[in-house]
């Protein structure tokens, strides 16, 4: 068994009290004693009980993250913020895959698996302001993404928006006026889909340039045979466009392929871009521009939210107010629009 606080406290002459606030970080301790305390808990190699600690105060020292797709690299990168976030507060992260199933997701609000948990982290695809109104489960939670915006609790997301119409301007300021995009969706709950094509098209239309649905073709999912399927159904086309702007990077990657298969050059012959700045497109031929979100400040903003809620500084009770985060993300450029490949990062928050 490890080092208790009693073992502690007598190896450094102080009272059990006193090793407690040490501890804890009280500021009740002068200079002199703290040091001789953190000397016995190096010495005992002292490791605070978490789950005697949680216990006491009726916590469980787990909370949970689910997300729709676990092996999309977005999601998997992301996760690695919220685990490395949560460490910080001792928490320990059941994951959970809903595959945006509007089944699941509802299970997800009604409780993870039947599992007691301090705080939920949910990024949801197909429930709704409805749905989360409708909730009975006081469990503490924030939401990611865009599918409830105004919603009746806490939420982290990006500007969707204005960020397509950086990238879709970017591709305008290359000097290619015919841009497709690949991502579109005609599912009413698809919100990141709608927003982030919505700035496309503003993008478009403050060129003086008119939308034209068929460079938008329906997209079913966001995966790379996707974006390789789409991409050569644009290429078909009697008139095939300068440039594609992509919804998510493994769209974009599957656009690359097709095109370079066709013979096309990149982006000489047809530029790409894509979104999530996920590892691959850093490292494909060529490298790719993408909308890259900042993952890490929207896991530290959630788990930061979930932490102020489970220690009651900010209400979790129905019809309190909530907070509404926009993370920032930026433009980076790479050579898929860039023959120089200059790697130009630009703010966009």
């Amino acid at each position: 068994m490890g080092a208790s606080l009693k073992d502690v406290a007598a190896m450094a002459g102080v009272s059990v009290k006193t090793v407690s606030n040490v501890v804890t970080g009280s500021t009740y301790v002068s200079p002199p004693t703290r040091e001789k305390v953190e000397r016995a808990l190096s010495a005992l190699d002292y490791r605070p009980n978490l789950s005697a600690r949680n216990l006491r105060k009726g916590r469980t020292g787990v909370i949970a993250l689910a997300l729709p797709e676990l092996d999309a690299p977005y999601f998997a990168e992301l996760t690695r913020f919220v685990i490395d976030a949560a460490a910080k507060h001792g928490w320990t992260v059941l994951i959970e895959q809903t595959d945006g199933d509007p089944a699941r997701e509802r299970d997800v609000l009604d409780g993870v698996r039947e599992q007691r948990i301090d705080g939920l982290i949910f990024s949801p695809i197909a429930v709704g302001p409805e749905e989360l109104a409708a909730r009975t489960d006081t469990t503490a939670l924030v939401l990611l993404g865009e599918r409830v915006l105004d919603g009746p609790t806490h939420h982290v997301a990006i500007d969707n928006q204005r960020a397509a119409r950086e990238l879709t301007e970017h591709l305008l300021s290359l000097g290619h006026t015919r841009i497709a995009a690949i991502g579109r969706q005609d599912n009413p709950s698809a919100n990141t889909a709608h927003l982030r094509l919505a700035g496309y098209r503003q993008a478009l239309e403050a060129a003086g340039l008119s939308y034209d649905e068929t460079l938008a073709p329906l997209t079913r999912a966001y995966h790379r045979a996707d974006g390789a399927q789409l991409m050569q159904y644009l290429l078909d086309l009697p008139e095939p466009p300068q440039a594609v702007f992509c919804c998510n990077d493994l769209l974009a990657l599957g656009a690359l392929r097709t095109a370079l298969s066709s013979g096309l050059r990149v982006p000489q012959d047809i530029a790409i871009g894509g979104w999530d700045d996920i590892e691959d497109g850093r490292y494909s031929t060529p490298t790719l521009t993408t909308v890259s979100p900042d993952k890490e400040q929207i896991a530290h903003v959630a788990v930061d939210m979930l932490e102020a809620q489970i220690n009651g500084t900010r209400p979790t009770r129905r019809g309190a107010e909530v907070s509404e985060v926009t993370a920032g993300s930026r433009l980076v450029i790479r050579e898929s629009t860039d023959p120089v490949g200059t790697g130009t990062a630009h703010r966009s928050v």
